[in-house]
């Protein structure tokens, strides 16, 4: 036999067992209790986050022997058929609203639910994708989900409930479905790597969530492929950034450090190295953007990583804090714009490489650019050499100079002469003009 995916394995069967959705396993838990449960429901959010897995348990806990209930007793004959392995219920019936969509399939639809369920007390209809339904569809069931019998309930699951007509979404009881928090995810992840019983390296959960943005069905797909690849010492680090296609913290470190010495061999080298690797220039700047956006945020947050603004492990933020130290705050965010301005523009390039390469060049030269954020960054530059005790280096390669500094001054003009520069001589104002004297005026004779 087959096995199953990790998402299919781990499903869950109780609203308890929903992870990141409080808001709405809650209030339904709620209306079991108080038996307040409406004849329609629209559950959306994006994909992956617990909708159709939630319409499931909503249909367990109305049909459970002891319902409706919170938490379904699992022992019932409907609680077997709805479970995680189960056959599935006569009385449940999900419809792939992608492929049966049309007005049809509506009426087909609207002429069985009239009919009373089989072995369970409420017939559901669970409609997948319900933004796929026509608007003639829609219309065809506006009035048996307007007025059901009682036996009918509807749960309508969707990524995209603006394109659900108003007349039906003004019949439903809506929830919305959220993202993940990367906190909950990574904390899952480990529990199911440890049900699993195969070591995975602390580095690799926060990839892994990276990956899966949010959507607990898509983490825990990339988390099968891993662990399916694992060998004897489990799921390493580099087996994951190889296998993901993200940049090694190795590389980020180096091209950092580079910007922050202002090293263009270095930087430069960083770029070659990405390259003759095989890694994607796009996907190179897409993780550097993230490391200076997590450095402009220890810059401003030194415990950052206490209080879960960072999602990196230890020793790797131990050298992040070493490198948002080196840098001033106005260096970090024009580093973090100039990237981020670079990754826009390389989505169309016809050379990636290229693209790359100018990024660094920008974020090498602030003494380039006169805007207010290279004079900023430069001023940084230079507060952190007058603390240091440094000396300044010479100017940066691609700096231009104004026509005042082409002027030669009076020693530089001595000095083409062959003259030998003497002291300057002190200038001395102008002495004030003396009135002219007054006669006096001759007496009349």
């Amino acid at each position: 036999m087959s096995q199953l995916a990790l998402y299919r394995r781990y499903r869950p069967e109780t609203f308890a067992e929903v992870i990141g959705q409080d808001h709405v396993t809650g209030p339904l838990q709620q209306a079991l209790r108080n038996n307040r449960v409406n004849h329609a429901y629209l559950f959306s959010g994006p994909r992956g986050c617990g909708k159709t897995t939630s319409a499931r348990i909503l249909a367990r806990c109305l049909n459970c022997e002891q319902g409706p209930t919170p938490t379904p007793c699992g022992e019932c004959r409907s609680c077997l058929d709805l479970s995680r392995n189960g056959p599935g219920s006569i009385d449940v019936i999900e419809i792939d609203a992608a492929s049966h969509g049309g007005v049809d399939d509506a009426r087909e639809l609207r002429e069985k639910a009239f009919f009373g369920p089989a072995a369970s007390r409420y017939k559901i209809y669970i409609i997948d994708e319900a933004h796929m339904v026509t608007s003639a569809g829609f219309n065809a069931l506006l009035k048996v989900v307007e007025e059901p019998p009682e036996h009918l309930k509807f749960i309508f699951a969707t990524t995209e409930p603006e394109k659900v007509i108003g007349t039906i979404r003004s019949r439903t009881h809506h929830y919305p479905f959220r993202l993940v928090p990367p906190g909950t995810l990574r904390d899952y992840l480990a529990e199911v790597c440890g049900e699993e019983r195969i070591a995975v390296e602390e580095s690799v959960l926060p990839l892994v969530v990276r990956a899966g943005a949010g959507s607990v069905r898509d983490s825990m797909s990339v988390m099968d492929q891993l662990l399916a690849g694992a060998g004897a010492d489990g799921v390493t680090y580099a087996m994951a950034t190889s296998l993901l296609g993200y940049t090694e913290s190795a590389l980020l470190d180096s091209v950092v450090d580079a910007f922050a010495s202002g090293d263009g061999a270095a930087a430069f080298e960083v770029v070659d190295r990405v390259i003759e690797g095989g890694n994607d220039p796009r996907r190179f700047v897409a993780d550097l953007l993230e490391r200076l956006r997590d450095l402009v945020i220890l810059a401003a947050v030194p415990d950052a990583g206490a209080k879960g603004l960072i999602d990196v492990p230890d020793d790797v933020l131990e050298r992040m804090r070493a490198q948002a130290e080196t840098f001033g705050a106005a260096e970090l965010s024009r580093a973090a714009d100039l990237v981020s301005e670079g990754l826009t523009e390389m989505r169309g390039a016809t050379s990636p490489r290229l693209q790359l390469e100018l990024i660094c060049a920008r974020v090498l030269l602030p003494a380039a650019y006169g805007d207010e954020r290279s004079v900023q960054a430069r001023l940084d530059r230079l507060e952190r050499q007058a603390v240091s005790g440094t000396p300044l280096p010479p100017p940066e390669l691609g700096y231009v100079p104004g026509p005042e500094g082409h002027r030669p001054g009076p020693d530089a003009a001595r000095a083409a002469m062959g003259e030998r520069p003497g002291p300057a001589r002190p200038q001395t104002a102008p002495p004030a003009p003396q009135p002219a004297p007054t006669q006096a005026p001759q007496p009349q004779p």
